[in-house]
């Protein structure tokens, strides 16, 4: 089978950009022949004899929004030469112009733009404005693309019910198949802190996420950090223009709070720490929850990230409202207290962890891709 996969990224250091490497990878081990249309590839594929790279270069135009519209064309024009030997496309939301057979949803802009948490409800400004616009727009795209499709794979049930009833999705067309993890790169690990400058007997919780965004709910913590005295916060993400640094100033816990940066270890920052929070206030997977749970961290979150449908009851603490600051104080409080507890929750969250890793993920994407271009008999579907 010749697959054609459409999309901005296939590389390992990017979410939905890790998805497309496992899936390519597997397509590869299975004897499929992989067009990949384009802009950024991961050199180890770029090698293999199986695979056509279709380089989309697209110029530093002003706005993603242009970008984009770039590449959605000239993607289309390369699928349009190539048609009659591609048995199956894949794409990732609204893409390019062409149909898709597959089509992998990440993140539903039709319901970004109704929620309540979009930046443009909490601050109007030019920056807002144009986000909103943004979204707006690709959500009458996604629309578009998605109804031109065969089949679409939503990351978890959260976006599949986005898409029944935000992008109005006929459900019967939905599979949907969770984010994987490495858990080879991501497992409990013996690293010394002393060599990261940091305190052998001190609780260190860890945060990570995009720290120009209200939408990760770094205020939460920081504001129930100043009530739990004994725990200190490993911040990763870059803080260079971000309000945060000054925000724990303000709250009298500057010295608590260390604001790490980007940084490409995070396996080894992860095993820093002793637990993972992340009360996000919309998440439709979240990659990194899974990623701390496989290095065997108890994690406190929100029920506004789609990985939430993945955790059994005793593996993390699933807060009901993200802005719960007090419940979450309790929360720390309670777990600080009890390091039973949270060694109970480590094992369990590793051990959810394991179900979860890119290879399961990879096999269900390529026996979806199989019924698609080869679907049962309407007889045998019952």
């Amino acid at each position: 089978m010749r697959i054609c996969f459409v999309t901005h990224k296939v590389i390992k250091g990017d979410g939905q950009g890790r998805v497309n490497y496992e899936v390519v990878t597997e397509a590869l081990k299975k004897g499929h022949k992989v067009i990949i249309i384009s802009s950024e590839l991961s050199e180890d594929l770029m090698n293999q004899a199986s695979v056509e790279w279709i380089k989309i270069k697209i110029p530093n135009l002003p706005t993603v929004l242009l970008r984009y519209q770039l590449f959605a064309i000239a993607s289309a024009f390369s699928i349009w030469m190539r048609k009659s030997s591609i048995d199956l496309i894949v794409a990732n939301g609204f893409i390019t112009y062409a149909r898709s057979d597959i089509n992998c949803v990440h993140f539903v802009h039709s319901a970004w733009v109704r929620s309540e948490y979009h930046p443009f409800r909490q601050q109007k400004d030019i920056r807002t404005m144009y986000q909103f616009a943004y979204n707006r727009l690709n959500s009458v795209l996604e629309r578009f693309a998605l109804k031109r499709s065969r089949h679409i794979i939503a990351v978890s049930e959260q976006v599949k019910q986005e898409l029944v009833y935000d992008a109005r999705i006929n459900e019967q067309l939905i599979s949907v198949v969770h984010n994987g993890v490495d858990i080879s790169e991501f497992y409990p690990k013996q690293i010394s802190r002393t060599q990261y400058n940091l305190d052998e007997d001190t609780i260190y919780a860890l945060f990570a996420g995009d720290l120009n965004s209200g939408t990760k709910n770094l205020d939460t913590v920081l504001q129930a950090l100043r009530e739990v005295d004994e725990v200190h916060l490993l911040v990763l993400g870059n803080a260079e223009r971000s309000r945060y640094p000054k925000i724990a100033e303000q709250l009298g816990i500057g010295h608590r709070v260390h604001f790490l940066g980007y940084r490409k270890d995070i396996s080894d920052i992860m095993s820093l720490a002793d637990l993972f929070i992340f009360p996000s206030r919309y998440e439709s997977f979240s990659l990194v929850i899974l990623e701390a749970m496989a290095s065997g961290l108890p994690v406190i979150m929100s029920n506004r990230c789609g990985v939430a449908e993945l955790i059994s009851e005793g593996a993390a603490v699933i807060m009901e409202d993200p802005d719960d600051k007090v419940g979450l104080v309790n929360v720390l409080t309670e777990l600080v207290a009890d390091p039973e507890r949270l060694k109970t929750m480590a094992a369990r969250a590793r051990e959810e962890a394991l179900k979860n890793h890119w290879g399961i993920m990879a096999d269900k994407y390529m026996n979806i891709f199989k019924q698609t271009v080869n679907p049962l008999p309407a007889a045998n579907k019952a």
